[in-house]
């Protein structure tokens, strides 16, 4: 499993172990919350399940929208206009690691998320890629004709969703050759660690492996469910295996240094992640509610204006006053500055 040290030697990812049974009190209270966890658990699982079962059915239809995006000079402008933002905020930042004198900076990712000429330009980047979504198919008329697949309403919505979703991770996927300098990373070690935990790690990444594979392959309805099953069943094992072994296990399979805590780094690209998800959601609420794309974008800009400008915007306020707290609840440049990029 990866794990990160910092210069003097101490890991900085996990601050979280794993109990043992013995050492676990196991009264009434706590056999009823573990039970309760258990049961939420397999109901997670199931619903989990039962839509990966569903996306796989409208495959054809996400893989569609996903492609679509790539054949569309927006999607190119969006990618160009991001990766010159985002490359010119990691000079920035590149700049005051380098620093010489009282200069610097700690955190460089509050720099780089925590600049309001990134948010500006991330305020129209989830309009402009849901916007087509379903306002594209009403204005078409092909809108009737895709409720009359054989697919249900949510796996249509799901579908287009999901591929929205996918190509905005291939927005951020460049910016991963910043790690390395974000972090002042050395070479990576690798070892032959051999533990109940590894071999789980490994065992499901070989399992997600071969059921992507399997996918590549047309199988019949049996082997497909098969190639999902062990599908959703290598997620779980690499999952916890990983954890376990990053947690348990005095040594690592891969470790990596790091002269920079890698934590905010890693808070700061799942809370991106997230709060594209949001803005993405909200783009493909108001996309299918509107005939004109134009329209789509416009509403789905003002709408995002309400989470994003009010970071920027903050009038003279007693920070423990009640209207502050509002607006810092929802505004999302704040959280990033203060919470998800300087951890």
């Amino acid at each position: 499993m990866l794990s990160f040290l910092d210069t003097s030697g101490v890991v900085s990812l996990a601050g979280i172990g794993l109990v043992s049974w013995a050492e676990l009190d196991l009264r009434t209270d706590n056999i009823v919350v573990l039970s309760a966890a258990g049961v939420m658990g397999l109901v997670l699982l199931a619903i989990c399940l039962v839509l990966a079962a569903g996306v796989f059915q409208a495959r054809s239809l996400l893989k569609r929208e996903f492609s679509a995006y790539f054949l569309s000079p927006i999607a190119y402008v969006v990618l160009v206009l991001f990766l010159a933002v985002t490359g010119h905020l990691f000079y920035l930042a590149m700049g005051q690691l380098t620093a010489a004198g009282p200069k610097g900076i700690e955190f460089p990712m509050q720099l780089m998320l925590g600049d309001e000429r990134f948010w500006l330009v991330f305020l129209f980047i989830p309009p402009l890629l849901t916007m087509r979504l379903f306002a594209e198919e009403r204005s078409t008329g092909t809108l009737e004709m895709l409720m009359t697949a054989p697919l249900r309403d949510w796996q249509v919505v799901a579908a287009k969703y999901l591929a929205c979703l996918a190509f905005y991770v291939v927005l951020w996927a460049p910016t991963v050759v910043y790690l390395p300098v974000l972090l002042d990373l050395s070479r990576p070690v690798f070892k032959e660690v051999w533990t109940p935990f590894s071999i789980l790690f490994l065992g499901g990444l070989g399992a997600v492996l071969l059921a992507l594979l399997s996918f590549l392959i047309r199988f019949g309805s049996a082997g497909r469910a098969v190639g999902l099953l062990l599908f959703v069943a290598g997620i779980v094992c690499a999952g916890y295996g990983g954890w376990a072994h990053f947690t348990q296990d005095p040594e690592h399979l891969l470790t990596i240094y790091a002269g920079i805590d890698p934590m905010p780094v890693l808070s700061s690209y799942v809370g991106v992640f997230l709060a594209g998800a949001m803005f993405l959601a909200l783009g493909t609420l108001v996309s299918s509610l509107v005939r004109s794309q134009m329209i789509a974008a416009m509403i789905s800009l003002v709408f995002g204006l309400a989470f994003i400008v009010v970071g920027f915007w903050r009038p003279d306020l007693d920070t423990a006053g009640l209207t502050y707290q509002v607006l810092y609840f929802f505004s999302v440049p704040l959280h990033f500055s203060r919470d998800l990029a300087a951890v």
